[in-house]
C-alpha cells in the first residue's frame, strides 16, 4: 500500500512539468483578421508546440486544421503570340468587316467660365462729405501725474 501511495504522490508531483507542453486553440484578437503561423492559416485551429516570447528554446509549432495561405497568389499569364485564348477574362469576338453600323452619335460640346461681376462706376470725392474735426493740441511740460 505504500508503494501505490508513494508512486501515486511522485506521479502527481512530475504531471506539471509537462502541463506546459499542451496545445493551444488560436483565436484572432479581431473578426476578419487571420493569425498566420509559418504560412498557415491557424485562426480557431489547434497549435501544439512549446513557442513564444516567453520560452527559451525554439521548437516548431504544429497547427492542425489550419489553411495553407499563399503569400504571393499564383496568376495565369496569357501570351496572345502562343495562339491561346485565356482562362478567364472577357471573351472578345471580333465582328465581321461587312456589319451594319450604329448610328454616329450626336455632337455634343460643353464649356464653362468664369468672371468678375462689373463694378459700379466710383466718385473720387463723396457727394456729401464728413466736416473735418481737428483735435485739440496740449503741451505740457514737466512729469506726468496719473490717478493712482
Amino acid at each position: 500500500m505504500r508503494v501505490a501511495s508513494t508512486l501515486a504522490i511522485l506521479a502527481a508531483m512530475t504531471s506539471t512539468a509537462f502541463a506546459g507542453g499542451g496545445f493551444e486553440i488560436v483565436i484572432p484578437g479581431r473578426p476578419g483578421v487571420p493569425v498566420i503561423i509559418n504560412g498557415v492559416d491557424a485562426s480557431y485551429a489547434v497549435v501544439e508546440g512549446d513557442w513564444g516570447l516567453g520560452k527559451g528554446t525554439h521548437v516548431e509549432p504544429t497547427v492542425y486544421g489550419g489553411r495553407y495561405v499563399d503569400s504571393v497568389p499564383h496568376v495565369g499569364r496569357y501570351y496572345p503570340s502562343a495562339g491561346r485564348m485565356p482562362g478567364y477574362g472577357r471573351l472578345e469576338i471580333e465582328p465581321p468587316a461587312n456589319r451594319r453600323l450604329p448610328q454616329p452619335a450626336e455632337s455634343y460640346h460643353q464649356s464653362w467660365s468664369a468672371q468678375s461681376a462689373p463694378l459700379p462706376a466710383q466718385s473720387n470725392v463723396p457727394v456729401n462729405p464728413p466736416e473735418i474735426i481737428y483735435a485739440p493740441q496740449e503741451r505740457r511740460r514737466g512729469p506726468q501725474h496719473f490717478p493712482r
